[in-house]
């Protein structure tokens, strides 16, 4: 019975999808020429699909109205949060506020409807296999930022995690910091991977924990201790994850 709920949830979800990706996908070719109205056009998709597809899977988001609140008085910044289950692609699209836009691998363009708005929606896809083309995709969104009044949310971690713990975070988002000078805000999930284990079609139902955590300054970060800077960053989450998501 597990299975057969799960598929069936699968199943709305992707028609659900398939309506809604159909409607902004018309919003998006009608402000084609403008990037920032794509991706803030693109936000309002991601806040109505997001808590949608949350709901489908059953997954309970606790003080949702105080995370949202929080999120937006700290905008414009760079929200960084762990990464251990699919559902934390609608857990940033829901909470992301307006005129964020968000880095995904190339690869998401095959993701059914999802992928094919994220695409034309003017967010970031990069090559992860290909550093030096991610470094320049990513010197390119820094001037796109400064240019459309954008904020970022990315997850360091580069790939999701399998048991729920925090992986090393890589450095993108710190050469982003470098660069555009907004501070990081620190997104911790938890509970997430208990409701859809990575390579599993069984949706668990889950309560889910959000905390946006204070804001951490970058006008005093340098190539030089950007390290230490990272690491700060890292051991943010380290504090606020509960025991079962910290490394072993």
């Amino acid at each position: 019975m597990r299975i057969l709920g799960s598929l069936l949830r699968f199943s709305v979800g992707l028609v659900y999808m398939a309506i809604a990706v159909a409607v902004f996908m018309v919003v998006c070719l009608l402000v084609a020429p403008w990037r920032g109205l794509r991706i803030r056009a693109c936000n309002i998709y991601g806040h109505i699909s997001g808590r949608v597809c949350l709901w489908l899977a059953s997954a309970t988001v606790t003080n949702p109205a105080e995370v949202k609140a929080r999120a937006e008085k700290f905008y414009p910044a760079i929200y960084v949060s762990n990464h251990t289950s699919a559902l934390d692609i609608f857990i940033g699209i829901w909470l992301a506020p307006i005129g964020v836009v968000g880095i995904a691998k190339k690869e998401v363009v095959w993701y059914p409807f999802f992928g094919q708005l994220y695409a034309i929606s003017g967010h970031l896809l990069i090559d992860r296999s290909n550093r030096a083309n991610a470094v320049e995709a990513l010197s390119g969104l820094a001037k796109a930022i400064q240019r459309y009044n954008l904020s970022v949310w990315m997850w360091p971690e580069g790939t999701r995690s399998r048991d729920g713990r925090l992986r090393p975070f890589k450095k993108g988002f710190a050469h982003l910091a470098l660069a555009t000078k907004l501070p990081i805000v620190p997104v911790v999930v938890s509970g997430a991977h208990r409701s859809w284990r990575k390579g599993s079609l069984i949706l668990e139902p889950t309560t889910i924990g959000l905390q946006v955590l204070d804001p951490i300054p970058t006008t005093d970060w340098t190539l030089e201790n950007l390290d230490q800077k990272i690491e700060l960053v890292h051991q943010r989450f380290l504090d606020a994850l509960p025991a079962d998501q910290r490394p072993t």
